[in-house]
């Protein structure tokens, strides 16, 4: 491959990595939560900043309640404990009633929506919406990595001498394991950054300690959103 195609290349993962709507959310975000630890909560640039892309991020997340609507409807995997099932719904329709919620906040931060006491208090049940989905997606992944960890084992004794990292199933499972530990770790931030929102725990958790948590779940859910060379290529 030449120089020129390796850069043809390069730039087709980067325009089809820019062209969702999700992962120029999901930069915004970043830039919101890294004016937060800059700023401390102090006026000044990064303060602002942090404010206007904020707001700036509503209008990527317009009607992105369908999503988790649809997926709240769809069914699960076949063989999906019950606990897991009812867990991931929960988070669904929380989900649903955050973007749903966050509209009127949009609203409301424009100047359309007049009430500004009714705005504070629904952005507030939203953020509540937000720690429920946050604390359900955490349940879900560690029942989920049990379920994989339980099955990884049962393999490696089927395998017994065999070199499991040879495995096409073996390695599947692990990258699995892998993805839904991160997916955890994110979903553990996220909770953070809402307790921090709902001033649950103000002296622990100040816009700094905010800031931080939601810049390194920001960074984490770019690199999910990130497309394989093979998905480039086929675009």
């Amino acid at each position: 491959m030449s120089s020129l195609d390796a850069t043809r290349a390069e730039l087709a993962l980067a325009v089809l990595y820019l062209n969702k709507a999700e992962t120029r959310d999901k930069i915004c975000r970043a830039i919101q939560y890294g004016s937060k630890y800059l700023s401390n909560g102090e006026p000044g640039t990064a303060q602002d900043v942090d404010k206007s892309t904020s707001l700036a991020r509503k209008v990527f997340r317009l009607f992105k309640f369908i999503n988790c609507l649809h997926a709240l409807i769809s069914p699960n995997a076949p063989g999906t404990p019950l606990p897991l099932v009812l867990l991931g719904k929960s988070k669904n329709a929380l989900l649903t009633g955050f973007f749903l919620l966050d509209h009127v906040v949009w609203l409301g931060r424009t100047g359309i929506y007049k009430n500004k006491e009714q705005t504070d208090l629904l952005g507030k049940i939203s953020i509540y919406c937000w720690l429920g989905a946050s604390t359900c997606t955490s349940l879900v992944e560690i029942g989920e990595l049990g379920r994989l960890s339980a099955s990884m084992k049962k393999l490696e004794k089927e395998l017994k001498d065999k070199d499991k990292y040879k495995d096409q199933e073996y390695c599947s499972k692990l990258k699995k394991s892998k993805e839904r530990s991160l997916a955890l770790i994110k979903a553990a931030m996220d909770i953070v950054v809402a307790v921090g929102f709902l001033q649950l725990a103000p002296r622990k958790v100040t816009p700094r300690v905010i800031g931080g948590f939601g810049f390194a779940s920001s960074i984490i859910s770019c690199y999910q959103l990130f497309p394989s060379q093979g998905k480039a290529k086929a675009t």
